[in-house]
């Protein structure tokens, strides 16, 4: 199918030149219209079709510059060469600053119909370039748009998850911890215990994560104080009474967390066992920044570490903060200048999160 010839309105008050216009455009493969004021030229464009504009200065009514002026506030204008018998530079600047694509001078011969012919193909090709762009510039608002679209239903359905994965792990904890309640053995007290403080790290990740703004990290301190109250909650909360935490604002990615988290469970829980064989006593979990990252210290004032001694322990304790640990590319060291004992992790490589966190706090 043959493509259908540009049409261009030619908008002058002389009727004899508009003729010579139409005869030498449609010769050059051009469909030619006649509008004799830039009023009749409006309503001729905003019925449509039409593909672009040669407007003259000088007319009766509206004059040119008025007439753009109206044409570039109809939707979709099509573009404009502006055409003037004067050779006033002034005007050709007044016509491109006010959003005229082309100008030129015309004469009563129809001579310029050639560079009219040139004007008007210039024109349309920028029409077609610019109309590529808008459509271009479009698209990526659009797709802008659906990405935050698709990332804002993913964080709905992200915390969604974490809010029912930290309900169920609570559920399971809380189980655990009325089954060591009612339960009349202590060994079989002090392991649900145990297996109750592991789940609860972990739900209490998961916690944060559902009620924080932001589901990538988790406020380190925050996520520790939380966890520690859940262990003076639990079944040998009476020996807690004087667990203290000492912690730096941090930012820390969800997984890290767990881990830390599983580390001063068993930690506590060990200094719980066999720091103070006759009751209580202190023990003081603090979390700080340093030059290269952050340090991790969980101590006590006790009768210092015999778990090797114990013919109850199993090492199981030791085994998993050995392999969090391990997770964290770091290892558990003991202080030996402490009179009770105090455990050392070095973490590395977040020292940047704890120093902006501590800034913002």
């Amino acid at each position: 199918m043959k493509p259908s010839a540009p049409l261009i309105l030619y908008v002058d008050d002389d009727a004899h030149l508009a003729r010579l216009v139409e005869r030498g455009l449609k010769r050059q493969g051009f469909a030619v219209e006649h509008a004799g004021d830039g009023a009749s030229g409006l309503a001729r464009i905003r019925q449509g079709g039409v593909d672009v504009v040669a407007l003259d200065q000088h007319m009766p009514g509206l004059d040119g510059l008025e007439t753009l002026a109206e044409i570039l506030k109809i939707p979709g204008a099509p573009p404009v060469v502006f055409v003037t018998a004067s050779q006033d530079s002034k005007i050709a600047i007044t016509a491109l600053k006010a959003g005229a694509s082309d100008y030129l001078v015309k004469d009563v011969q129809g001579e310029f119909i050639a560079l009219l012919d040139v004007a008007a193909r210039g024109a349309l090709e920028q029409a077609l370039v610019r109309k590529a762009r808008d459509d271009a510039e479009a698209e990526v608002h659009a797709s802008r748009d659906r990405y935050a679209a698709l990332a804002a239903e993913r964080e709905v359905l992200l915390r969604e998850v974490n809010h029912r994965v930290g309900n169920s792990l609570q559920i399971i904890a809380s189980l655990l911890h009325l089954q060591a309640n009612s339960s009349g053995d202590a060994d079989v007290k002090a392991a649900l215990t145990n297996a109750m403080g592991r789940v609860a790290a972990v739900a209490q990740v998961h916690r944060r994560l559902y009620t924080s703004q932001d589901l990538k990290t988790v406020m380190l301190n925050q996520y520790l104080e939380a966890l520690l109250e859940d262990l003076r909650r639990s079944a040998q909360g009476n020996k807690m009474s004087r667990l203290t935490l000492k912690a730096e604002p941090v930012e820390i990615d969800p997984d890290r967390a767990v881990a830390i988290g599983i580390i001063v469970n068993e930690l506590v829980m060990n200094a719980v066992k066999y720091a103070y064989p006759d009751g209580a006593g202190p023990i003081h979990v603090e979390l700080r920044s340093c030059a290269d990252g952050l340090v991790l210290t969980i101590s006590d004032d006790g009768v210092g570490l015999q778990v090797k001694e114990n013919p109850q322990s199993t090492g199981m304790g030791q085994r998993i903060v050995s392999a969090m640990a391990a997770k964290l590319e770091t290892h558990a060291e003991r202080d030996p200048s402490h009179s009770g004992t105090r455990i050392v992790l070095r973490l590395k490589d977040m020292a940047a999160s704890a120093q902006q966190s501590a800034g913002a706090a």
